[in-house]
């Protein structure tokens, strides 16, 4: 039995033709890597691959020598073009036999159902002498645990989701933590609005963001620009665990991962002041709606030109008391054309509400883009913004609402 190596660094495939011609979408990696950064195994390479044998084994053979674990999903069936046995079986160089009573498991589902067995299926109750089976208690495929001769592991697990995620979340998952995979993770994701992703990128500048503890990540979302700061806590107490440390930048380092990114965190903030709005999987919903709660503050609605985008973003609350979509083409929309019918307009959807507050947002085309005006109606006062939101059609009326709930939430922030 080989000793254990730390599991810190993974790599994914993903095997099947289906995949790689785009006639099915591959959900499973993202799935898998999200699982995996959750208990601090780093995700190096996310592969698809066709049903080619030299393509398959090749690719287990390279990701073995890289990572300490490698999952697969996909080609475990019973036909000719399912080779991920195969190619797992040539990677670590041993030869499959059958299983005797996973064969006697794999023939008794035929045989309950009164159907005779095809003995192609009978590849399916093949293992290694280094592999135990994972079970399959929605399908016909049992997957694979490979104990590597390095000490680290291969998980060969089923292509459909519905056979694979409870094999993932039941069977693998849970082994790999009992072995102590990954490392204690920290990180924080700041949200932001009114700036785009390249310019997040320039103002962070290229040193923090290829800095490798803390890792500082943008990601453009549809809802915001969001920035992740992550750190690990790798033990340096064995040469494969120095080894990831200093793959991660010493992240062993004195002060811990949550401090680092704590630390991070504050700097990255100070530079993007006035354009971080939320912390982590804050929608704007729960921003605003925590503001006005705070206040004891309830929300009225006008819209124009927008297609109800801004109510739409907001969603159902009980805090939004009134709202309304008008046509831009409509007589009203032409009647309330200016800055001061805009407004007009959102004290009139406050008194129908009733409600504390009021926002006015008005979108129109101007060339490719959308000019977008927006009027915040408090108590005692007025706050007025006007917005160029980048393309037009649904894009503009999109951005338009995102525009306007950046200034109605730092409106009521500031009040």
């Amino acid at each position: 039995m080989p000793v254990p190596r730390p599991i810190l660094t993974a790599e994914l495939l993903s095997i099947g033709s289906e995949l790689t011609v785009g006639e099915t979408r591959d959900t499973n990696a993202g799935e898998l890597a999200r699982s995996l950064t959750g208990i601090g195994v780093a995700v190096g390479r996310i592969q698809a691959l066709p049903d080619d044998f030299d393509t398959v084994r090749d690719a287990f053979a390279g990701a073995v020598g890289r990572a300490d674990l490698v999952v697969s999903t996909g080609g475990l069936g019973p036909t000719p073009d399912d080779l991920t046995r195969e190619a797992i079986a040539a990677a670590v160089d041993e030869v499959p036999v059958v299983d005797r009573e996973l064969e006697t498991w794999l023939r008794a589902l035929w045989s309950r159902r009164g159907v005779p067995f095809p003995e192609m299926n009978v590849k399916q109750a093949w293992l290694l002498p280094s592999a135990t089976a994972l079970p399959n208690p929605n399908g016909t495929a049992p997957g694979w645990w490979v104990d590597r001769a390095d000490g680290g592991v291969i998980v060969a697990l089923p292509g459909p989701p519905r056979e694979m995620r409870p094999m993932w979340a039941d069977h693998a998952l849970p082994r790999l933590v009992a072995r102590g995979a990954g490392a204690p993770v920290a990180s924080r994701t700041l949200r932001l609005a009114g700036i785009g992703e390249s310019q997040v990128a320039d103002l962070l500048g290229e040193a923090l963001l290829r800095a490798s503890d803390p890792v500082v990540a943008t990601y453009a979302r549809q809802d915001a620009v969001d920035v992740r700061i992550s750190s690990r806590d790798v033990k340096p107490d064995t040469g494969a665990a120095s080894a990831a440390a200093g793959a991660v930048g010493g992240s062993a380092r004195a002060g811990g991962a949550a401090e680092r990114v704590a630390t991070m965190t504050d700097r990255i903030a100070a530079i993007l002041a006035g354009h971080v709005w939320g912390e982590g999987e804050t929608t704007w919903a729960d921003a605003i709606g925590a503001a006005l709660a705070g206040r004891g503050q309830s929300l009225a609605v006008v819209e124009v030109g927008t297609a109800a985008a801004l109510t739409v973003l907001l969603g159902d609350q009980p805090w939004v008391r009134f709202a309304e979509a008008i046509a831009a083409d409509s007589p009203t929309a032409r009647e309330h054309g200016t800055a001061d019918g805009l407004e007009s307009l959102a004290r009139r959807a406050m008194e129908l509400g009733p409600a504390e507050l009021g926002v006015g947002v008005r979108a129109r085309a101007r060339g490719a883009d959308t000019a977008v005006s927006i009027v915040v109606v408090g108590p005692d006062w007025v706050q007025r913004e006007r917005r160029m939101a980048f393309l037009g059609g649904a894009n503009g009326r999109t951005r338009s609402a995102l525009a306007a709930a950046h200034v109605l939430l730092t409106a009521i922030r500031a009040h």
